[in-house]
């Protein structure tokens, strides 16, 4: 055990040994490329989120490395070892990791301290593997050309049909990989956290499928509930509630706490998402890491849209039926399409509803335990989701 405050000092099974620890310190000096550089030093308190969670996302980048070092599959064939060597690569990019440091403080809550076991840590990296997985297919779904700042998976791989097809490949054998380390990681109710996984994937596909179906509906048949229920089957209950509740239950904690954690993943989830949804409307590309076009381009029925659809005038509202058609948009088109959802209301709507969704998250943490710090972080953490660009 250690304790999340010195997690680059974790220890885990060297590869191709019988379990002899090493110390992740000294594999600093030695680790492949693709993974970020990193000072040899303690890491920091976790109520400096911004160092905490810089030092989860060195930690994931190793652990996600080790596991995608699959030397069962070498003899396979030599183009799967080439696509293989892609796969690393497009899956290390730099990334926030906020479902690996959300387990790792779903535990910490859990136990009300902040010691951690290294399989907590594999099991932190399988969730980031699987998101890794629902963004291949997504990207696939939405026709995406740029992921994390770099190409698409499906864009790397193949022009056309070819390189979708062999992404949703790609995304298969992700997932299966991820399964296999989670219940793998050698903790306790193991079996436990990943079942309740599973079921938040079978939502989240729920999810996926409306949000690809909404486009083709009028928006005079929809209304604000439908936004709000994809955002928490898409991204809430699977981004936020999953893993602090699978991070609780890895740690046999209390029902009760287990239960406000799920509560207050509902609403950090929200807020996320429907910043998710100005930030394709309003944010720079360059800084989001990925186009910002891309939701009017499908037509996606976001808060911001149907909350400016509510409240347009007959004349807007056709205007806004025409704009959401899914298809190519130029800059004319989507700049109109944000005054008309400035213009009416939605960008405000959204403002506040996420104020009311933080503040809720807020309130919720207030009854949770102190867990070493971690409280401040999470009142850190719904500040730069308020306020964040990317």
């Amino acid at each position: 055990m250690l304790t999340l405050v010195a997690a680059v000092q974790d220890t885990m099974p060297t590869r191709g040994t019988s379990g002899a620890p090493y110390s992740v310190m000294k594999e600093r000096k030695s680790t492949q490329a693709g993974l970020p550089a990193a000072e040899q030093q303690q890491a920091p308190s976790p109520v400096d989120f911004m160092s905490w969670s810089k030092t989860v996302q060195y930690q994931t980048q190793v652990v996600l490395h080790q596991i995608l070092e699959l030397e069962d599959e070498r003899h396979l064939d030599p183009a799967w070892n080439k696509v293989l060597e892609q796969v690393r690569s497009y899956s290390l990019r730099p990334s926030k990791r906020i479902r690996p440091a959300l387990v790792l403080v779903g535990y910490a809550l859990g136990r009300g301290d902040t010691r951690a076991p290294s399989g907590l840590w594999r099991f932190a990296a399988a969730t980031e593997l699987l998101h890794t997985f629902m963004l291949i297919h997504d990207d696939v779904a939405d026709q995406a050309d740029t992921r994390r700042g770099g190409a698409a998976l499906h864009k790397m791989l193949g022009e056309g049909r070819l390189g979708e097809n062999l992404a949703i490949v790609i995304g298969d054998h992700l997932y299966g990989r991820s399964l296999e380390v989670m219940l793998g990681c050698n903790l306790p109710e193991a079996d436990v956290a990943t079942r309740y996984f599973l079921k938040v994937c079978r939502y989240t596909a729920a999810g996926q499928y409306m949000d690809i179906r909404l486009p083709h509906q009028p928006l005079s048949e929809l209304s604000i509930y439908h936004a709000l229920r994809v955002a928490y089957l898409k991204t809430a209950l699977y981004g936020f509630t999953a893993p602090l509740v699978c991070g609780a239950m890895l740690a046999g904690s209390d029902p009760e706490i287990i239960n406000k954690l799920e509560r207050f993943g509902r609403y950090v989830g929200t807020a996320y998402q429907l910043r998710d949804d100005l930030l394709g409307l309003y944010g720079q590309s360059s800084v989001v890491g990925k186009p910002t076009d891309s939701d009017l381009a499908q037509g996606k029925r976001t808060f911001p849209l149907l909350a400016a659809y509510l409240r347009a005038t007959p004349e807007a509202r056709q205007e806004m039926e025409t704009l959401c058609i899914p298809g190519p948009k130029d800059e004319t088109m989507l700049q109109r399409a944000r005054e008309l959802v400035e213009a009416h209301g939605g960008r405000g709507a959204t403002e506040r509803l996420i104020e009311r969704s933080t503040n809720a998250a807020a309130r919720i943490l207030q009854t949770l335990p102190e867990a070493g710090g971690l409280k401040q972080m999470l009142r850190d953490l719904l500040q730069m989701l308020m306020i964040r660009e990317a």
